[in-house]
């Protein structure tokens, strides 16, 4: 999972799987759910993240993987 802030957009996208999504569906204003051709969630998108969202803290908890930090 890979959760991916763009700025310039003010969006948040969280990559669930690396699948292509084939379908977007919105779920309320400006939130929108990817489904790949299966209909399985891949990935959830967030407009306005800064207003919706607490981007200042992650906090992962039992979670049993990697955590890998990148700087852009």
């Amino acid at each position: 999972m890979k959760l991916n802030y763009h700025p310039e957009t003010d969006s948040l996208y969280i990559d669930l799987v690396e699948r292509p999504g084939v379908e977007c569906r919105e779920i309320s204003e400006g939130v929108l759910l990817d489904f790949d051709a299966d209909g399985v969630l891949v990935g959830i998108d967030i407009d306005n993240a800064s207003t919706r969202v607490d981007l200042h803290q992650l906090v992962l908890d039992k979670l049993p993987a990697t955590v890998q930090t990148l700087q852009s």
